[in-house]
């Protein structure tokens, strides 16, 4: 079954800091990135793998092209926040 709505995270008010690594990482990725608008940096990343995402669209991506533009974005946040922890952890001992 498909979900429907925006996903939240797991924290409270941890948005806006998910937002901003987004742009900072996806900046560093090499992508042009709106610091306002963060989110929209996937219609540039669809555009450029051949994606037919707009806004105000997406429900009718196959699954396999959801997850393309989705790991070109979540794929080097994820290993951003891994370096952030292992930083933190090193700093600890």
């Amino acid at each position: 079954m498909a979900r429907r709505g925006r996903r939240r995270p797991l924290v409270p008010g941890a948005g806006p800091a998910l937002e901003a690594l987004k742009a900072e990482v996806m900046r560093r990725e090499g992508w042009a990135v709106n610091p306002a608008r963060p989110g929209d940096v996937k219609y540039e990343v669809a555009r450029s793998i051949g994606v037919p995402l707009q806004p105000g669209t997406g429900g009718e991506l196959r699954t396999d092209q959801a997850g393309a533009v989705g790991g070109r974005i979540g794929g080097p946040m994820v290993r951003e926040m891994i370096r952030m922890a292992k930083e933190r952890l090193a700093e600890r001992q």
